[in-house]
């Protein structure tokens, strides 16, 4: 299957398994578990210095087109997992899942803020609440990352909002339009700013709590 993504790997086959990887490891070859669609979950590996530099710019929302031997052309994945070693962070274990080019799915994206706020060249602080956000599109459609534009934050107290932003035309964010992004705290406001956040949060987390009791007892 062809596919239109920046990023590619070739994966090889691979039949050292358990603990006998290491010496694949060793040898700079990490082990890869391809799993996903209508096809059976495959052990395979890639090269350890391609995979090392296109993990970081791929993250789990960029499609990857994965060439898998017996396969003609390639097919769309996303990077689910990702294991380093605790110490040295070297990789151990990639997994990649299949995705369907024409069916939709959900990410979330990371938010990255652009921009110089005025209000904080006056003393102010910009404090950024969400660090992503859920998004739906088809797989080669799922935006890397959504920009936040703050230079219009002139003023204390000023916020961005995801009604403010601004994706392609068949990328929905999930996300209410009132959510705030990031606001422009006044010096005197900062830990007042701080326990509000804080307790935006742990609302967030009750009301996420009763809604999964709600449905456990719907299900009983």
């Amino acid at each position: 299957m062809a596919t239109d993504t920046r990023y590619s790997v070739e994966l090889d086959s691979r039949s050292v398994t358990g603990k006998k990887v290491g010496r694949l490891r060793r040898q700079g070859i990490v082990p890869v578990h391809l799993y996903g669609g209508e096809k059976a979950p495959v052990s395979l590996q890639a090269d350890g210095h391609t995979l090392s530099m296109m993990l970081p710019a791929v993250g789990t929302n960029v499609p990857v087109g994965v060439s898998v031997p017996g396969e003609d052309g390639e097919t769309i994945c996303f990077v689910r997992e990702v294991q380093r070693h605790p110490v040295s962070e070297d990789l151990l274990h990639v997994d990649f899942m299949r995705v369907d080019a024409e069916q939709r799915l959900r990410a979330d994206v990371p938010l990255v803020l652009l921009g110089d706020a005025p209000a904080v060249r006056d003393g102010g602080t910009l404090v950024q609440q969400m660090s992503s956000v859920p998004v739906e599109a088809l797989p080669l459609e799922m935006p890397a990352s959504i920009e936040v534009d703050v230079s219009g934050l002139d003023a204390f107290d000023m916020v961005v909002q995801i009604s403010d932003l601004t994706t392609g035309a068949n990328v929905d964010i999930l996300a209410e339009a009132g959510d705030v992004i990031c606001r422009v705290l006044p010096p005197r406001k900062l830990e007042e700013g701080i326990d509000l956040i804080e307790g935006e949060v742990e609302e967030g987390a009750e009301a996420a709590e009763g809604e999964a009791a709600d449905e456990e007892s719907a299900s009983e």
